[in-house]
């Protein structure tokens, strides 16, 4: 009897061991997941806002205006957008509006038209988008020209770079 005895204490020993090594290994695995998961998401925060983008944009062409919610581009047949996506970053899965149109020192964009969409994550990126690393300021618009600016013909265009102001060239005198 006493082998079976001490056989017992063994197994139970080694048991023991190997689940405190499991732990230890889950334990390092734990942040490789996490990071896996946020990349993940934020591969799909950028499809999904893009995305509603393109639909913002197909909206306008087809309405001569922006949409005041995502509702609206849901209700315009036939659809543009495959499904009222949500923010994948958020829990409540809240999209925050970018209007057209500042809103007043109240921040109210209650009935102001919308043009695009952001994360209200607060979460530093693992990837860079649009040359920035925080979710929040990754910018989701179907119109880049959101100052108005035309040139003389009423078509928009891009603010000059710095230290490349627009010079007209002078006539050469010959």
């Amino acid at each position: 009897m006493t082998p079976h005895r001490s056989q017992r204490g063994f197994t139970m020993a080694l048991a023991l061991a190997l689940a405190v090594v499991m732990g230890i290994m889950l334990m390092k695995a734990g942040p490789l997941v996490s990071a896996e998961v946020q990349r993940e998401n934020e591969a799909e925060l950028i499809f999904r806002g893009e995305a509603i983008a393109a639909a913002f944009r197909l909206y306008a062409t087809k309405n001569g205006r922006y949409p005041m919610d995502l509702d609206e581009v849901m209700k315009l047949r036939p659809r543009i957008l495959r499904q009222n996506y949500k923010d994948p970053m958020t829990a409540s899965g809240e999209w925050e509006y970018i209007t057209q149109v500042r809103p007043g020192a109240s921040g109210n964009t209650d009935g102001l038209p919308i043009v695009g969409v952001r994360s209200k994550s607060p979460l530093n990126s693992i990837r860079m988008y649009q040359n920035k690393t925080l979710v929040r300021e990754w910018q989701f618009t179907a119109e880049q020209n959101l100052l108005g600016i035309t040139d003389d013909m009423g078509r928009s265009r891009g603010l000059p770079k710095a230290g490349n102001a627009a010079v007209k060239p002078e006539a050469t005198k010959e």
